[in-house]
């Protein structure tokens, strides 16, 4: 059987190659860079300041289903604020103690039937009441978007967590059990008072060992994949480094507007070109204390900073950081090669500073730094109304028959690392069927064809 070919080495490639060869079918791994993981990846400093490449949750339960848990410690706390009228509020009671916003959620919640919503701005709206839409949601769903909410397709509401009866159960339970319970981090397995957050020893990376171990004579690093080759409307190959290999199907990673740049020899996926993504620049401060925000993470909806976020990981995780000091994270939403994009590190940490004294006044004599920047041109896949249509077909099939794209750059969907590894693993199931050939190879192969 020719191998079934796997673009890209992170959670999701890795998850797809061990599920197939553990089916007994042969895969390779094309991983452009030199080593696996992809945005899994953590850092650790010289004085003991651990950060990650981005935010990243993970649960009990991911991590006993990649053979994990015994090498992770339990989180105990986690929580949210939001900075709203220049004061603290938590997410989601704090708020609610705010009468404009708990009336305008109940006149939203108690109104008649309204028609679907047209924008996100409308979603947001309805579901949460004018008051706190406009001084909470929109902002921030336009700050790490980039894009005004009025664009915004309603589907952007369906990254948001449960309603307020299972927030209340799942806050409760985090009380309760001592444990930070997971709250609206996973839309494809049920979350209860038994799935909390979890962090692996060693970092993110080392979450990843068990299935980098199984599938690790199938990886080929430093081989970014030039072109993926179709003729007749299916998947035949993929060329590599100037070599072309012979494949039953490809599972892609990619970012979903760079597929039709790489596929050759069929029109299906060029209306994918102009779907967006919105880059980000996560600077990382040191100081000296610990507990600087009012919790885990603060939304900054208000404007008047670089950042929209701001993250103190080892309130959470208290081993991210040596004793007595503490590490906040800022996101900042920008464009690739715009004024924050091409800002020295040193400039984008005293801004971000700048930023931080606002809020919580002098921080200068507690401030012991900058840790790493990093920068991603692909943090959150942009939902435009303009594109919406394509998406839905997108998110049913690639239009390629024996092609398939998994994981959160390649489904072009909001959704976190647990969810990036169940659906992963449902595809692989119509993956297998369609080489395996027969009735379910047909069955799925119609698949691929949906959208063409």
């Amino acid at each position: 059987m020719k191998p079934i070919a796997i673009l890209g080495a992170g959670l999701a490639g890795l998850t797809a190659a061990a599920d197939l060869k553990k089916r007994g079918l042969p895969v390779i791994v094309f991983e452009a860079g030199p080593a696996i993981g992809g945005m899994a990846a953590s850092f650790k400093d010289a004085e003991g300041f651990s950060y990650d490449f981005g935010a990243h949750f993970v649960s009990n339960r991911l991590a006993k289903a990649m053979g994990t848990e015994d090498i992770c410690r339990t989180v105990k706390h986690y929580g949210e604020a939001v900075l709203v009228g220049g004061r603290m509020r938590s997410h989601p009671f704090g708020l609610m103690r705010e009468p404009r916003f708990a009336l305008g959620a109940l006149k939203a919640k108690l109104s008649a039937k309204r028609a679907p919503a047209a924008s996100a701005a409308d979603w947001f709206r309805g579901a949460y009441g004018e008051a706190l839409a406009e001084a909470v949601a929109i902002p921030l769903a336009e700050a790490w978007s980039g894009a005004p909410a009025a664009e915004l397709a309603p589907s952007v509401g369906e990254k948001f967590g449960h309603g307020a009866l299972k927030s209340l159960y799942l806050t409760a339970a985090q009380v309760l059990t001592g444990r930070a319970v997971c709250n609206g981090y996973t839309r494809e397995m049920p979350e209860s008072a038994g799935v909390y957050h979890v962090y692996p020893e060693g970092g993110l990376s080392k979450l990843l060992a068990p299935m980098a171990t199984s599938v690790a004579s199938n990886v080929r690093l430093g081989s970014p994949v030039e072109k993926v080759v179709v003729e007749g409307g299916r998947v035949v190959a993929v060329r590599s480094k100037g070599e072309t290999t012979p494949v039953s199907a490809v599972v892609s990673t990619a970012p979903v507007n760079v597929l039709p740049k790489l596929v050759e020899g069929t029109a299906a996926l060029d209306e994918l070109a102009s779907f967006r993504y919105r880059p980000m620049i996560f600077v990382n401060l040191k100081f000296e204390g610990r507990g600087l925000l009012p919790d885990t993470m603060l939304w900054v909806p208000e404007g008047g900073t670089p950042f929209f976020r701001l993250t103190e990981a080892p309130i959470s995780m208290p081993w991210l950081a040596p004793e007595g000091k503490t590490l906040i994270t800022a996101d900042i939403g920008c464009q690739v090669g715009d004024e924050w994009w091409t800002m020295p590190d040193a400039d984008l940490a005293e801004a971000c500073l700048a930023g931080m004294n606002r809020i919580f006044g002098d921080l200068g004599p507690r401030y012991l730094g900058a840790g790493g920047v990093i920068r991603t041109s692909v943090a959150y896949p942009v939902h435009l109304e303009k594109y919406e249509a394509a998406r839905r077909r997108f998110a049913l099939a690639t239009g390629v028959e024996g092609l398939w794209s998994v994981g959160r750059n390649g489904e072009f969907a909001h959704i976190l690392m647990e969810d990036v590894y169940w659906r992963t693993k449902r595809r692989m199931e119509e993956v297998a069927a369609f080489v395996g050939g027969g009735a379910r190879g047909a069955e799925a192969a119609d698949h691929g064809r949906i959208a063409a």
